[in-house]
């Protein structure tokens, strides 16, 4: 089997199955997908950088997650400017997009990335059986939502999945453990009394670390509703 033949099937299935599952299961089952399809986007990846750094400090937390969103964010918007692929709803006439329509490229999927590797973390550091079932019934939710939703195909999807778990492991033997052995030297060398897994008290006792930390979440909440506006304008 030649690579055209092999890409040209892969191109036929990607297309007939989301066909298929787009709008599968009604408005009810599209209403609760659209909500777990929100766990894939950066906002909450940055809110939480954010929380575990600047509120609630837990090296460990705030290590994992950044670094597995920089590597996401380095890895596949290089891979959707490279490959430069379109949207279902941009090449197939039957598509229903049932969210808001993207403006960046298709593949790979960014929602699957997030989901895996964030969810991997989470799995990683708190590996109870009850928990794991939950992840990873999330991740599966979040990974067909994209399919569903009619924003992605299926072959989006999973290598955005794959991409996770290869962010997942970098970021767990080389990016992550770097980063805290970072942190730890600054916890050794700085004066400022470093406070762990609590409410940072200069939320309450300086008004500009208040400042500070107030204007990051302003910012990540400006930067999603910048994306919202180009999204709406870039169908229009």
């Amino acid at each position: 089997m030649n690579s055209e033949y092999f890409f040209q099937k892969l191109d036929k299935w990607d297309k007939k199955t989301i066909l298929k599952y787009n709008g599968y299961g009604g408005k009810s089952f599209t209403f609760l997908l659209k909500g777990i399809s929100i766990l894939g986007r950066e906002t909450i990846w940055l809110t939480l950088i954010v929380l575990f750094m600047f509120i609630w400090y837990d090296r460990v937390l705030f290590s994992f997650i950044a670094s597995t969103f920089l590597i996401g964010t380095i890895i596949i918007a290089s891979i959707k400017k490279l490959i430069g692929r379109d949207r279902p709803f941009e090449t197939l006439q039957n598509i229903k997009v049932l969210e808001r329509k993207p403006s960046s490229r298709s593949f790979p999927s960014w929602h699957a990335y997030n989901v895996m590797s964030q969810g991997l973390i989470i799995i990683y550091l708190n590996p109870y059986p009850w928990l794991i079932i939950i992840i990873l019934m999330l991740i599966g939710l979040v990974a067909f939502s994209r399919i569903q939703l009619g924003v992605h195909y299926p072959t989006d999807v999973i290598f955005g999945a794959l991409m996770g778990i290869i962010g997942f492991f970098v970021s767990m033997f080389i990016l992550a453990p770097i980063i805290i052995n970072i942190l730890i030297y600054f916890e050794q060398i700085t004066t400022i009394e470093i406070q762990f897994q609590k409410i940072n008290s200069l939320l309450f006792e300086n008004l500009l670390y208040s400042l500070f930390v107030v204007g990051l979440y302003i910012i990540i909440i400006l930067v999603a509703v910048l994306k919202k506006i180009r999204d709406f304008l870039s169908i229009r």
